[in-house]
This record gives C-alpha cells, structure tokens and sequence, in this order.
C-alpha cells in the first residue's frame, strides 16, 4: 500500500465514524420523540418493584436506543426529587439489557449468501429502502409522527452507511503490519478492556462502540480473545455519560452514577475471572479464531444478561456501596426544580414541566377556593396557607418559563411545541390567580378589623357566585390536565354567566343602598370582591382559550371569543342557557 492509500484508508474510517454516530443520534432522537411522555410514566410506575423496573429500563432503552441517554434521564429525575435513589438501581439494571438490541440488528451485515432473501436480510441493503422511505416521510409527511418515522429510517440508513465505510476501509489497514500488531496488542484482556472502556467513554455510546467492533470484525482480524474484553470495557465506559451529568448535582444523582459505574466494574470483574479462569482450564480452541459481527452480538447479550441476573439480588448492596462512596450530609437536602440534564431528551423535559404545571394548577385552586372561604370567617392559619401557595406559584412561574424558553432550542416535535405553547399561555395566568387570592385576603380581613358583615341577601348572591367559580375552576384545571379542548368549551359559556351574576348582585347592592339596606362602605368591600371575582373568572376564561387555540392550530384570542359569543355558536348557547338556570338569583 502506498502512503496516500494508507491516508485515504484513514480518513474514510474517520468519515464513516462520523456517520455511523451521526446516524445513531438521529435515530436516537427520533425514537425519544415517538416516547413522549411515556418514558416518564414507565419509570414512575416502575419505580417500586425492582423486576419491573429491570424490565422497564430494558424497554425504554430499546425504545430509545441508548442507555446513556436513560441514565443522564435517571439523574435528573433523582436531582429533582421526582425519584429516590434506590428506585433507579433496576432501571440501570435493566438498560444494560435493552442496549444489546443495537448490536444484533447490526450484525445482520455479516450474513452470507447469494440468494435474493438473504442479501435483502443485509442492513447495507435494505437500509437503502429505509433511506428512500424516510426522506419521502420527512419531506411529505402531513403528521409529526410521520416525520418522526422518517427521521428513525433516515437515521438508521446513515448509521448503516457509515459501519459499511468503516467496514470497507479497515480491510486494508489490516493488510499492514504495523496494524496488525496494534490488533496483537489487545490479547492481553486488561490492555482490551481499558481499550473498550476509554474508546467508549469518547464516543459516549457502547451501542455504537460495539457497532464499529462489529465492523472491524467484518474486514478480518478480530480474534474471540480480542473481542470478549473490548466488549466487557465497553460497558464500563458507557458510565462517563453518567459521570459527567453527575457534575453539579445533589449527592443522591451522583449515587445514580457511582451505582452504574460500580454495577459494570463488578459485572467485568467476575466475568473477566471466570471466562479466563475457565479457559486456563479448558483451553478454548475458538479463543484464537476471528470473530463474526453476529457473535459480537451474542457475547454482548450474554455478558450484560448474566451480569444483571448476577447482580439483582444485590441492589440493596450497591445501594450501601455507593452510600458509602457519597456519604449524606444534613445541609444537602435541596433539589433541583427541573434539572437541565433532562432537556437532552426534550420530549422527556416538556412532561416534566407539564407536570410541574399541574402543581401550579393545584396551588392556585387551594389558593382561590380558601381565599374566597374567608369572606365572612377570616382565620390566620387558611391565611398562611393562601400566602405558602403565593410564594410557590411566583416560583412554578420564574423557573417553569425560564425552562421552557430552553427547551425551545432543542429541536422539539409538533406536539411537543403544542404543550410548550399552552404551558407559557398558562402559568401566567395561573400565577395571576394567586395574586388575587391575596386581594381577598385583605378584603376578608378588613372584614374583620371593622367587624362588619352583608346582609343574608348578599350573602345569599355571593354564595351562588362562588359556587360559579369553584365550577369554572374545577372545569379549566380538568380541561388542562387531561388536554381537553371540548371540555375547555365549557368555560366561556360559564364566564358569561359569572359576568352576568356580578352585573346583578352590583344592580341589587345599588338597590339596598337606595332602600338603606346596605351601607357604602360595605360597597366598596363588595365592588373589591366582586372585581377580583371577575379576573379570576377572567383568568380561566384564559387558559381554556389557550387549550382550544393549540388543538386548533389558532393563536388569536380576540377572533376566537368573538366567533363563539357572536356567531351563532350552537354549543356555547346551549351550556350558556345551562349555567344560567343552575346559577340563577
């Protein structure tokens, strides 16, 4: 070989890395997106049985096609406190197992034959298919999932690409001399698993490390001796993902990573002893023989199988080793509100917000409904509580916009986006709630400094107000938890309604005034009331318009209100005339 084919052999191997990772990251993220939120509600549900939860990490890194990715999830999930420590240990577990996946479809490229079914078995063939079904997916797909698809092939035809260039530019490399004892170098199996563990701790993948060691086996030269220990590194050096996304986190997420990094080490330990313990007794004969991609990927699945089924029993064990290594202190008890860690899988991070948002929703209702409770019966600990709530719904805002503003950067999906839009249209008004809620606080207290109270006909009206509001709350917060845009329907028809009862209960206040039923100062606690009672109706009225406007693709406000009150809406008349009689004076 001259020395411009060396260099050329070189930067293919170079390029075709290039590929493969980039063709990995693409299919990585596709299939994150297609999850959604459901990565999230596995691993809660997951999170109290250790076989469930072996089974579950399993699954969503085979959804996902990366356990690196769960295992930066899983710290920062526990950094936010939505997961103990001790929870995450079977979901480690069980990633170890889902990202075997990779290397069995890749070591399809390694099928001989010269029948038409088994070439089309060949991912170098039939990743062409995918490649021209993805781009005419993502060029002409109407659905984000169909792009989504698109985005799966596409990035699952470069993946193929590149293993093939890497492939095709080893086998001359192999032919050197100079190479080849590099490759001799790697029968020592410490030399092999250091090798394994520092080759995948740069490329932050063992699913793609394995790849390219299936590649380097389809051009020659990789013996069983080579290749049991490479593999066995690899899954150590899968844990530098975790490593590093432990930086800066609470002492709890750092035991995610040490319990990950001591699982492996212990796992190559034993197995590393026993397979050549063995083989000083029995003496292989296949130790010396090269390798095929598709035992690769059956020595890949035996090793993290048996090392996980070696090791469940133990979880309560590495939870005390790694307790040991990252001891607790009393003054670390803060966690993370929404860790930054979790935007790396952005469908993963809007749930996340999305459900901080439903907290903010709970907050503002106790808020409102205590609030409006101490007209007339003022108590300092229901006072205490609406101003806690106060404090928290300031807060939910700060950090749940501050979020979502960098979620926005990270390529997030149609439906996705949706969710991003209604969550920015809603804390504001959410936190809007609470601000009135301590409006009525002063009210209800300057109630009770000047001992003064309505009359049982106020009372009366303000009682069946109030019981519109708790409605109209209980429907918006339903409607946002369940995404219901046809129950969000059913809010502006009950506003209405709210309007029309304050424009009465001011008209029959004018009316005691001019009768002396009712005095002005009283008058000016009413008009307080009844003004915060309308912007809170206001408010709710608000987030349901933000519902319906994501589902229909509309972000005009002011058009859509007019359409419904003035057009002729059947459904609107229909509930308006149902409020009005249930909330009749």
């Amino acid at each position: 070989m001259t020395t411009a084919d060396i260099v050329l052999s070189f930067v293919a191997l170079l390029g075709g890395l290039a590929f493969f990772l980039y063709g990995m990251n693409v299919m990585s993220h596709g299939l994150e997106t297609m999850a959604k939120g459901k990565l999230e509600r596995s691993l809660k549900k997951a999170a109290s049985n250790k076989f469930l939860a072996l089974f579950v990490g399993a699954g969503i890194t085979i959804a996902i096609q990366s356990s690196s990715a769960l295992t930066v999830m899983l710290v920062g999930l526990v950094n936010s406190g939505l997961l103990e420590f001790g929870q995450t240990i079977g979901v480690l577990m069980g990633s170890n197992i889902g990202t075997t996946l990779t290397a069995w479809i890749l070591s399809l490229a390694g099928i001989d034959g010269d029948t038409l079914w088994l070439q089309l078995l060949k991912p170098a063939n039939f990743s062409l298919f995918f490649a021209l079904i993805g781009v005419l997916l993502t060029m002409a797909g109407k659905k984000q999932s169909q792009k989504n698809t698109g985005n799966i092939l596409l990035g699952f035809a470069i993946l193929m690409f590149g293993m093939n260039l890497m492939s095709d530019s080893m086998k001359p490399l192999t032919e050197l001399e100079g190479f080849t004892s590099l490759l001799t170098a790697f029968k020592n199996p410490l030399l092999a698993v250091a090798f394994g563990a520092v080759f995948t701790g740069i490329i932050q993948s063992s699913a793609a490390s394995v790849g390219i060691l299936q590649s380097l086996a389809l051009s020659g030269g990789v013996t069983y001796g080579m290749a049991i220990p490479i593999i066995m590194g690899q899954n150590i050096g899968t844990c530098v993902t975790a490593l590093i996304s432990s930086i800066g986190v609470s002492r709890n997420a750092k035991k995610v990573a040490v319990v990950h990094l001591s699982f492996n080490i212990i796992g190559t330990a034993i197995c590393l002893a026993a397979y050549y313990g063995a083989n000083a007794i029995f003496n292989f004969a296949f130790n010396n023989q090269e390798i095929t991609p598709f035992m690769i990927a059956i020595v890949h699945s035996i090793f993290n199988v048996v090392t996980t089924f070696l090791l469940l029993p133990f979880t309560k064990q590495l939870e005390k080793l790694a307790n040991a290594i990252i001891k607790d202190k009393e003054t670390d008890k803060k966690q993370t509100f929404l860790d930054e860690r979790i935007i790396t899988v952005p469908a993963f991070a809007v749930s996340e917000c999305n459900n901080r948002t439903l907290e903010m929703a709970e907050y503002a209702k106790t808020a409102i409904t205590s609030a409006v409770g101490l007209i007339g019966n003022y108590n300092e600990d229901t006072v205490n509580n609406i101003l806690a709530c106060e404090d928290k719904l300031d807060y939910y805002e700060d950090k749940i916009g501050t979020y979502l503003v960098k979620i926005s950067s990270h390529g997030l999906s149609e439906s996705d986006s949706k969710k991003r839009f209604r969550m920015l249209h809603t804390i504001g008004d959410l936190e809007r709630l609470g601000d009135h809620a301590v409006n009525l606080i002063k009210v209800a207290k300057e109630m009770k400094d000047k001992n003064i109270m309505f009359s049982d006909s106020a009372m009366s009206e303000l009682k069946v107000l109030i019981n519109a509001i708790n409605e109209i709350l209980e429907i918006t917060f339903a409607a946002y938890e369940k995404a219901d845009p046809l129950l969000a329907t059913k809010v502006e028809p009950l506003e209405q309604v709210i309007d029309g009862l304050i424009a009465t209960v001011k008209a029959r206040h004018i009316d005691r005034l001019q009768t002396g039923k009712c005095t002005i100062e009283l008058g000016f606690v009413l008009s307080d009331i009844l003004n915060n009672l309308e912007r809170i109706s206001d408010h709710c009225s608000n987030i349901a318009v933000a519902i319906i406007e994501v589902d229909h693709g509309e972000m005009d406000t002011h058009k859509y209100l007019n359409r419904i009150k003035y057009g002729g809406n059947a459904s609107f008349s229909e509930h308006f005339d149902e409020y009005e009689i249930k909330y009749s004076l």
